[in-house]
């Protein structure tokens, strides 16, 4: 019988998933275990599809993080048990290699946007290529920042602290969902979380999801700020991280995803669609009030990533969907 489930106990089958099967080499994989997320199996199908569905749709995370055999027969199930529901399907986040599979099933897919990640083996802060960078950290610290690797349950009331106060600042907006990260629930001794405080009140955090497969590291996920905090917090804090990261001998910092940022012709399959091509380049240059994509890309940029990594969107059929894409911003609670 096919499973469709949002219990918490799948949790832990998503986490083997997810560790054993990283083909498709997705960094924001850790994501699938959000709370509010519903997972999909099929019998003898060694693999897992995790999706949130909004109104009339299925909003995909990812493609089927299945075993190679598995995949195909999984994303068919999946796909039939959607259109069972009356459902329509859109998948977000997909990799290059999900791109193609999805291709072949019919699927119209385009890249969205993309995630970035640094190198740690030989990263360093010197140079003028980071000098801006620096005097941003040196300041924060001549500000009296002080920074720690804490317990996320040990410091609730601080964390709680830095959200209010950041969820006002950006007029009330309520938290993001299932492509950010979360902190807390049972997914949460898996991740890692530094604070900063300044005169022992809590001014900002940023909180960090493993990442599998052949790029293994931590992504840098969930981070607020106080507003009208000192310059330098995010980038004090970071810095502090990857030095931790570094000492443990830990490979890649991932910079996570942004919708509409490394677009490029080269990166798109075939059977993609112009007309979203174009919506996303002029999203890029024209959608901040939708997503501040060109904000959180100068940031990422300030690090030097040395990888870009095209992700993509799919939509079950012969074009692509504006219906479907607004409901990937649905399930992320964006409006």
């Amino acid at each position: 019988m096919i499973a469709a489930s949002t219990e918490a106990s799948t949790g832990n089958r998503i986490l083997q998933a997810i560790r054993a099967h990283t083909a498709s080499e997705n960094p924001s994989s850790f994501l699938t275990l959000n709370s509010g997320n519903s997972t999909f199996t099929a019998p003898g199908a060694d693999g897992v599809v995790v999706y949130r569905r909004t109104g009339r749709w299925a909003v995909q995370f990812g493609g089927p993080f299945a075993a190679e055999g598995d995949y195909g027969p999984l994303l068919d199930a999946f796909r039939r048990h959607v259109r069972d529901e009356g459902l329509s399907l859109v998948g977000v986040q997909l990799q290059r290699t999900d791109a193609e599979r999805y291709v072949r099933r019919g699927f119209t897919v385009n890249q969205v946007g993309a995630s970035w990640a640094v190198s740690l083996a030989e990263f360093s802060l010197r140079g003028t290529k980071f000098m801006q960078l620096r005097n941003k950290i040196s300041r924060a610290h001549r500000n009296g920042l002080t920074i720690q690797e804490a317990d996320a349950e040990q410091v609730r009331d601080a964390i709680a602290t830095i959200d209010t106060a950041w969820l006002g600042s950006k007029g009330g907006a309520q938290q993001l969902e299932f492509l950010v990260g979360q902190i807390g629930g049972p997914a949460q001794a898996h991740r890692r979380l530094f604070i900063g405080t300044i005169d022992g009140a809590p001014v900002a955090y940023i909180s960090y999801s493993p990442v599998y497969g052949s790029r293994a590291g931590w992504m840098h996920d969930l981070s607020r700020r106080i507003p009208e905090g000192s310059p330098g917090l995010m980038e004090a804090i970071n810095a502090h991280a990857i030095e931790v990261f570094r000492a443990e001998g830990v490979a890649w910092l991932h910079f996570g995803f942004t919708p509409f940022t490394g677009l490029d012709a080269d990166h798109e399959v075939d059977g993609h669609s112009p007309a979203f091509q174009w919506l996303m380049h002029a999203l890029w240059a024209e959608g901040a009030a939708l997503y501040p994509a060109q904000t959180q890309l100068s940031y990422k940029q300030k690090w030097g990533p040395d990888v870009l990594i095209p992700e993509y969107v799919a939509f079950d059929g012969p074009q692509a969907s504006l219906a479907g894409f607004a409901h990937v911003f649905r399930a992320c609670n964006a409006f």
